[in-house]
């Protein structure tokens, strides 16, 4: 499965982790509004989503992100099923960020 961690959590798990990728699965208009420096942008909206994601290491640790944490949690969910197994889901999202940083 996954993790749900506060952002706090979120940032310290991300900054310590080997192999660690950051994911905003926002559409490209939130992502221009704001951001984690560093992520790559896979929108879970698009239909091109399952795609880019299958193309991903399932060996490396992948950090997820969203405005809220509902549509990062949808694509843990998606990404479990698949195989993967080092995900975290930013709980409140970008939301949650903003308020911590």
């Amino acid at each position: 499965m996954y993790q749900d961690l506060e952002p706090e959590d979120f940032k310290a798990a991300y900054e310590n982790a080997e192999n660690a990728v950051l994911i905003d699965v926002r559409a490209p208009q939130e992502v221009a509004q704001n951001s984690i420096e560093g992520h790559v942008l896979i929108n879970i909206m698009d239909p091109s989503f399952p795609t880019k994601i299958q193309e991903l290491d399932k060996d490396k640790n992948y950090f997820i992100y969203c405005r809220s944490g509902n549509r990062s949690g949808q694509a843990c969910k998606y990404m479990a099923g698949l195989g993967f197994k080092h995900l975290t889901n930013l709980k409140g999202g970008m939301l949650a960020w903003e308020l911590a940083f």
